[in-house]
């Protein structure tokens, strides 16, 4: 089976880690900052970043709407943290203004878990993997509603955010609140290869 093409949005965030899991799975991944290279893309990663700040560079360098087009047209799409804002269609706590590329019906809370200092990690499960996740959340948003197309993929398992959505999936577009790119756990990847090969 031949790997696909999988671009990572590459104007702003942690690229460099998606970049090289992505590599190491066999995959063709290369950064997309312009309209021509997300035209070569079998595929894409929205990463961890500034939301905020990633959709107005996304606005600057006319990628906004080639996108949206994309994304709406059933390009396969991963986004994770402020990735995962960037997909969702509604937010809460979002800068007056703020844009999303939408495509998953869900409501995010940005920073749902609080500042940097709140940052923390754990161990969850993952809907379909045989043992648990090591998730990383850096000023994660969690997921507060979604629609009925909606398959959530994980969950909080303990803790004041016990029952928070972290991680979901509809059709071809997935999201994390966490970063499965940091460390060396590359099953989440390895999804949504297999979610890309499939499509």
């Amino acid at each position: 089976m031949s790997f696909p093409s999988i671009g990572v949005f590459a104007l702003q965030g942690d690229v460099r880690e998606h970049l090289r899991t992505l590599t190491d799975l066999g995959v063709d991944a290369f950064t997309v900052r312009r309209p021509e290279e997300l035209a070569r893309c079998d595929a894409l990663v929205l990463p961890g970043g500034e939301s905020t700040t990633m959709y107005k560079l996304a606005r600057t360098f006319d990628l906004f709407e080639p996108l949206v087009e994309r994304i709406q047209s059933g390009m396969p799409t991963f986004g994770t943290c402020a990735g995962m804002i960037m997909l969702a269609d509604r937010i809460k706590d979002g800068i007056v203004g703020q844009e999303t590329l939408g495509g998953l019906d869900i409501t995010v809370r940005r920073n749902a878990f609080g500042r940097q200092v709140d940052s923390f990690e754990g161990d969850i499960a993952f809907d379909g993997f045989d043992g648990p996740v090591h998730a990383v959340f850096i000023r994660a948003p969690w997921v507060e509603s979604t629609g009925p197309e909606v398959e959530v993929l994980a969950t909080v398992p303990s803790g004041p955010a016990a029952g928070r959505i972290v991680a979901v999936r509809q059709g071809n577009l997935m999201a994390t609140s966490f970063h499965p790119e940091v460390g060396s756990d590359d099953r989440i990847h390895r999804y949504f290869v297999d979610l890309v090969q499939q499509s």
